[in-house]
């Protein structure tokens, strides 16, 4: 298959996906990798990485959880969108990111591709952030962890009563 080119009058942003893989609903653990490679070497990040030309993203966001962690989610749910410019150093940068759970039994990451390790963090630490977290990765795990959290439900009456009014 011949290679395209692609040309264009205008720069374009390069697009990522990323994922937050969560364990124990209770006291939520994260998964998080060590990349191996610049920019952030070292350095604890999502699993997640740029999309291929004829992939789908939450393909993208699928692929790129397995080559680097060994793992595979069940149902993913977008999370949110994060493109600032300067997200990432190497340039302009879109990540589309991706939630989902997986059993605590079946659970234990292997490192690959371009991650040196894998591990679970608890997310309240991961949220509030681990020590030399990549690119805008805490802003993310505090939207996952607002995602998580039970909403209030509405009062079984379905009406409020008005304090201090009264009615003829």
């Amino acid at each position: 298959m011949a290679s395209k080119k692609f040309v264009y009058d205008y720069p374009r942003a390069a697009v990522t996906t990323d994922v937050v893989l969560l364990r124990s609903p209770r006291r939520p653990e994260v998964l998080l990798i060590r990349r191996d490679n610049g920019p952030f070497a070292g350095s604890w990040a999502l699993p997640g990485g740029f999309i291929e030309m004829d992939e789908g993203l939450e393909d993208s966001a699928r692929r790129e959880l397995e080559e680097e962690t060994g793992l595979r989610a069940g149902r993913l749910v977008q999370l949110g969108t994060w493109g600032e410019p300067g997200r990432d150093p190497r340039g302009r940068t879109v990540t589309v990111v991706y939630v989902g759970w997986v059993s605590p039994v079946r659970s234990e990451p292997r490192a690959g591709d371009d991650a040196a390790a894998a591990e679970w963090f608890p997310l309240e630490r991961a949220a509030r952030g681990v020590p030399g977290l990549a690119f805008d990765h805490v802003s993310v795990l505090r939207a996952a962890r607002r995602w998580i959290r039970p909403r209030p439900k509405p009062s079984s009456s379905g009406s409020r009563k008005r304090r201090g009014s009264s009615r003829g």
